[in-house]
């Protein structure tokens, strides 16, 4: 029964020229099609006018059973965005800079044939995406999907500081390059923030992080709670003081969350150590944080602009994946 139906069966492959081998990659998802006697695939190529989203729809008014998607954490965000809540599965074909998603989510890095096959096979599960209202200096709003982090501050402007030409060249690691560009004039700025109905907080932060999923490239646990399964946002409040501040923001994200959350013995030190006031942590279902002055915005390791205003909300299981055969979801 099923060979008489899956010849009936397409796959829609949506993918960036400029990160991916073309035509390596077209042939792997055109053979693979053939031989579980799919359809002949689809196939669309982003442009500079269109990141994604609206060939993503085109796909799905085609009526594709699965859109596969290759390319930086750009274009994952993008075609996320429009396959949200249509209930078509999404692929994503490890490539580009980061592969934030596909590292959170535990996917095969270096093998789009085995996420080939897992997009036409039945594996699948639904998983949360995140959406952030902005609201420009002029009072416009708009609103963009994330499927990884949002964030206000200092994250965002040492991603617009970060050079291309050596982001793709050495990769994640041109963050570095970035964040030397940025920490030397960078100052902590008064926003007031809420999450969910709790009252109205006032301070001053360096940034504002709001996670749909919690791990950054080189295995660093951002926020370690976070779930990309369970309708809730996870929001960190970096509130450095001074340098040492700075040094307990990195041996909190690296050495208390990446390395001793890991152990029994690593969690009793964290317990009795106390809390540590460089960053916060809040969870809710939605969260927002407004700036008096215009503050650069990031979304997924883009830059979006500056905004005085960004509000953030999880919309649960909206985003349905296709996954290998046997891959671990409990973790999630």
């Amino acid at each position: 029964m099923r060979k008489s139906t899956s010849r009936h069966r397409q796959a829609a492959l949506v993918y960036n020229p400029l990160k991916v081998d073309e035509k390596r990659l077209r042939a792997a998802v055109r053979d693979l099609s053939k031989q579980a006697g799919w359809a002949h695939p689809a196939f669309y190529p982003t442009t500079v006018d269109d990141a994604g989203q609206g060939v993503a729809r085109e796909a799905i008014e085609r009526g594709v059973e699965v859109v596969l998607v290759a390319g930086g954490d750009g274009t994952v965000r993008a075609v996320a965005e429009s396959v949200a809540g249509t209930g078509t599965p999404l692929a994503i074909l490890p490539s580009g800079t980061g592969n934030l998603l596909a590292r959170n989510l535990g996917l095969p890095l270096a093998s789009a044939e085995t996420m080939i096959r897992a997009a036409l096979g039945d594996n699948r599960h639904p998983i949360d995406i995140g959406w952030a209202e902005l609201t420009r200096e002029d009072g416009t709003h708009e609103e963009h999907a994330f499927v990884v982090l949002a964030g206000i501050g200092l994250d965002a402007d040492m991603i617009a500081n970060t050079r291309p030409d050596l982001k793709k060249t050495v990769g994640w690691v041109a963050y570095v390059d970035g964040a030397a560009r940025s920490l030397p004039r960078a100052k902590p700025f008064r926003i007031v923030y809420q999450v969910d109905a709790s009252r109205l907080h006032s301070t001053k932060v360096q940034s504002v992080l709001f996670a749909n999923c919690g791990t950054l490239p080189a295995g660093i646990a951002l926020i370690p709670s976070a779930s990309i399964a369970d309708g809730l946002l996870d929001v960190a409040l970096i509130q450095p003081s001074g340098v040492f501040g700075w040094l307990g923001v990195w041996r909190k994200i690296w050495w208390d969350n990446s390395v001793l959350r890991r152990f029994r013995a690593g969690r009793r030190v964290l317990q009795r150590r106390g809390r540590d006031a460089s960053i916060r942590y809040r969870r809710g279902n939605n969260a927002e944080a407004a700036a008096t002055d215009p503050t650069p915005i990031e979304l997924d390791g883009d830059a979006f602009g500056a905004a005085v205003r960004i509000r953030c909300r999880v919309d649960r299981g909206a985003l349905l994946l296709a996954l290998p055969e046997g891959h671990p979801t409990a973790a999630l």
